[in-house]
């Protein structure tokens, strides 16, 4: 590189000058003759020097401190960065004989064993041996332990140490060896993500190293609307795995809006007979929907993955589909279709009809039978109260109940959901307008587009979800709005999100304890094909990640771009359409 190619030049140079015995003896006299016949001192020349001297100096040992950043970032690009990291000398040989030892004091290692052998005897095309009894095999390549000493790095930690013979992760609970399994690939050739991608390789190296990692926050979520376009299960389970490589734990599943209801309510069957579908500009019918039985399958899949799937079903407002399908359901009967235009419609659920409350109920009976997650998100954004002002039954609501106005309404709707959720040992999430007339209590918040309402909330010992718009919408533009794909509209670049810091500055030490992670959103009004999204979803997704699992004194933005830079091989190996980034990388 030509950068360290100067570096060097300036490195010699200051040799030169720090070394006399370089510098020949008539040169030596010259000067000092030189010296003696002057009358007076140039201060303002041997600032100069002094000044340039500091400047070489300060350049050069920049310039090896970049170089070792450099070095380590390439040959260790693993995203999100560990706690330690710790460079070893020497590289473990990996040969088509490699074989794992799995701790069988639980069968969640044996299947984490099992998903790694699949993913390299894949790639090696070849059967990867697994061990599994009760005396570790000190001869395995891999050996994946539970341990108490673990303890320190809490539930999700792990230790991950490789030496010229072996690879061990330890963990003191599962989701941690699946996390260490996370880092062990980004350190294997990009290939390892592809099928028969090391099928030609017989032998390669990987890098010694000490690794002691754990995450910064509990949750750590991405989102995604399939409301308002509709995404396939085998696209929902490649998102997934993405989400798992970047160490996510939180599928925020998006399954209800005003352009279309995506889940299958038995109950219910016209949800997905007439709120599936739309009528789209052109007047062709969109639209599409899961059944319970694929909802089951993507469940199992990312339990797999260690990740929670967290379904939300809208409500209040964001709800025409439904109204479409019973619009009984709503102030004014309807009729109603499912809309094919994106924005807030005042036609929401009616919060003055029992049968709204024996519809949500029931859904919810559905949903909380096929997410096992303890989160149930259900909306509670943009609801007008235009409807609920002019409905008799809904001002009837607010007199019988002793409520004060429309936004006390709202509160006691988002209560009583949130009671019948409670009552069946799950608790809800909703968007920061649940706020609006007074929170209820146990209700997380995700704060979106009210940094005061989310340090409100977490000085009232409510945990939060930090999603604000200014740095966590998608679907916002990543670049020049003139030479990329539509979008939402605003724009939060790569370094924006990295630069995000989602504990609020004015709570202490005590509060910031209730800002328990952040998630990015991914909102689908302009993204209609799943190469969009991942276009749109990463590289920001990897800064995300990095926001969410370390320490802040642990970040580095040249760094980060230098360990992208490389990590980018494996999304190329993995068919993920992301944005190729246009950073420099000194």
């Amino acid at each position: 590189m030509q950068f360290g190619h100067i570096n060097r030049k300036i490195i010699i140079n200051i040799m030169l000058l720090g070394n006399t015995s370089l510098v020949s003896t008539k040169n030596k006299e010259c000067q000092r003759d030189s010296m003696l016949r002057s009358k007076k001192v140039d201060w303002k020349s041997i600032l100069a020097y002094f000044i340039v001297g500091l400047f070489l100096f300060g350049t050069a040992a920049g310039g090896i401190i970049y170089s070792i950043k450099f070095t380590n970032g390439m040959k260790y690009p693993i995203i999100p960065r560990p706690s330690i990291l710790e460079p070893q000398p020497g590289t473990l040989v990996i040969t088509k004989d490699f074989s794992i030892f799995a701790d069988n004091s639980s069968h969640k290692v044996t299947e984490i064993a099992e998903y790694f052998a699949e993913k390299l005897g894949s790639s090696l095309g070849c059967d990867i041996e697994i061990r599994n009894t009760s005396t570790i095999y000190t001869d395995s390549d891999l050996i994946l332990l539970l341990s108490p000493s673990s303890e320190e790095l809490g539930d999700e930690g792990y230790y991950l140490i490789i030496n010229e013979t072996t690879i061990e992760i330890s963990a003191k609970k599962p989701v941690g060896l699946f996390y260490g399994i996370q880092s062990l690939i980004q350190l294997f050739p990009p290939s390892i993500q592809k099928i028969n991608g090391l099928l030609d390789t017989e032998v390669f190296n990987i890098p010694c190293v000490k690794i002691q990692d754990s995450p910064r926050f509990p949750y750590r979520g991405m989102h995604l609307d399939v409301g308002r376009h509709f995404f396939s299960v085998e696209f929902i389970k490649k998102y997934i795995d993405l989400l798992a490589f970047y160490k996510y734990n939180s599928f925020h599943w998006h399954l209800t809006e005003d352009q279309g209801w995506r889940i299958e309510i038995k109950n219910y069957s016209l949800l997905t007979e007439i709120g599936a579908y739309r009528v789209d500009e052109h007047g062709a019918i969109y639209g599409g929907f899961y059944t319970q039985e694929e909802i089951r399958e993507v469940v199992e899949y990312a339990t797999k993955r260690y990740i929670t799937v967290i379904p939300e079903i809208e409500m209040p407002g964001h709800s025409k589909a439904a109204l479409a399908s019973y619009p009984n359901l709503s102030c004014t009967g309807g009729p109603f279709n499912v809309s094919n235009t994106w924005g807030v419609h005042k036609d929401v659920f009616c919060a003055g009809n029992e049968e709204v409350f024996d519809f949500l109920e029931t859904v919810l009976l559905e949903v909380m039978d096929l997410f096992p997650s303890q989160y149930i998100h259900i909306g509670g954004d943009e609801c007008p109260k235009t409807r609920w002002e002019e409905c008799p039954k809904c001002q009837a609501r607010i007199v019988n109940e002793g409520l004060h106005n429309e936004y006390e309404l709202q509160s006691y709707f988002i209560s009583r959901i949130s009671n019948f959720v409670q009552s069946h040992n799950r608790s809800i999430i909703g968007w920061n307008e649940i706020i609006e007339g007074g929170l209820v209590e146990n209700a997380t918040v995700m704060a979106w587009n009210d940094w005061v309402a989310a340090a409100d909330a977490a000085r009232s010992h409510h945990d939060v979800i930090m999603t604000p718009t200014q740095y966590c919408y998608f679907d916002y533009y990543q670049g020049n709005p003139f030479t990329e794909p539509k979008a939402i509209g605003g724009l939060i670049t790569l370094s924006k999100v990295y630069k995000f810091e989602p504990i609020p500055p004015d709570l202490n030490e005590e509060e910031a304890q209730f800002i328990i992670g952040a998630q990015g959103n991914v909102w689908t009004e302009y993204i209609d094909t799943p190469e969009y999204v991942e276009y749109l979803s990463v590289p920001r997704m990897c800064a995300l990640s990095e926001v969410v699992w370390t320490e802040p004194i642990q970040k580095n933005w040249r760094n980060f771009q230098i360990r992208l830079s490389k990590n980018l091989e494996f999304l190329d190996e993995m068919g993920v359409s992301y944005r190729s980034t246009s950073f420099f990388l000194l």
